[in-house]
């Protein structure tokens, strides 16, 4: 079987876009294994959400979040990537999160440049940390993975919104310089902006497609051709899940069977009913 870190190695090879639905729990990880897509990433703000209840806003441990990404990993064969946020804590605290986050079987792990407590990548009031300490983070991570920690790592800039274009530029060629396997510089405000980060910055970018977001969301071929190599979707399927959910409670509420559900049968295939049954005949005692 191949290791996960290797096939995410081989995906980024392929010079075209990876569309990549983001993941919330082992559940909505398996859904998007089995709808074919090569890869997902564990979303901090959608994990906070669910596991929480609460927002995006730093409040969500390092415990937990590699917790849920554990149970995510072992549930699917796709790379996972894991949001790390900050790294929880100083550079040595990165470190620690990403040989925490290989452990659990990420394929690659994100780590920020916010200062903490962070808080969602679209929303008001994000603060980053000095051009020294960013650095220091970055360059902590990739000792991490080239010290024996296998896993990939992506570095990621929130510098756009308090410094502008040009300084959120300067970091990611300085986690570029540092070795990074994937530079994610979070919302760009317009194609422009994204256009000149892909000429400008070297090696594999992605990028985040938050549906009413500060950064254009734009069609898979259109990423492409601008030069990403992954377009996360973080929110999707948390939104579409949460109205799903709404619409159905709705219905309960007036009296009404909610409609358009799974099929009980498509349910229990869904959770693993059939290979647990297989399995569990070849214990049966006779």
């Amino acid at each position: 079987m191949v290791h996960s870190t290797h096939r995410l190695r081989e995906l980024l090879a392929e010079e075209r876009l990876h569309v990549m639905p983001c993941c919330f729990d082992a559940l909505s990880a398996r859904l998007i294994e089995r709808a074919d897509f090569p890869l997902t990433f564990m979303s901090g703000f959608a994990v906070s959400a669910t596991r929480l209840g609460l927002p995006d806003t730093g409040l969500i441990s390092y415990g937990e979040m590699v917790d849920q990404g554990r149970n995510i990993c072992e549930a699917v064969s796709i790379p996972v990537i894991g949001d790390a946020d900050t790294g929880y804590g100083n550079a040595v605290n990165a470190k620690r999160t990403v040989r925490g986050y290989a452990a659990a079987g990420f394929a690659c792990v994100t780590i920020e440049d916010q200062l903490a407590p962070k808080r969602c990548g679209h929303t008001l009031g994000k603060e980053v940390v000095s051009r020294d300490e960013a650095v220091a983070r970055v360059r902590a991570a990739v000792d991490a993975r080239d010290e024996g920690a296998d896993t990939l790592i992506m570095a990621r800039t929130d510098a756009r919104k308090e410094y502008g274009f040009d300084e959120a530029i300067w970091r990611c060629q300085a986690f570029a310089d540092l070795g990074a396997d994937i530079i994610f510089f979070e919302a760009p405000q317009s194609e422009a902006e994204m256009e000149r980060l892909c000429r400008e910055i070297p090696g594999i970018k992605m990028v985040n497609m938050v549906e009413q977001g500060t950064t254009p969301v734009l069609a898979p071929e259109q990423l492409e051709s601008l030069g990403f190599r992954i377009a996360a979707y973080p929110l999707t399927l948390l939104s579409s899940a949460i109205r799903a959910m709404n619409e159905a409670l709705a219905d309960l509420a007036q009296g009404r069977s909610p409609t358009g559900l799974l099929d009980f049968e498509n349910l229990r295939e869904v959770v693993g009913f059939p290979e647990y049954d297989l399995e569990q005949d070849r214990y049966r005692l006779k």
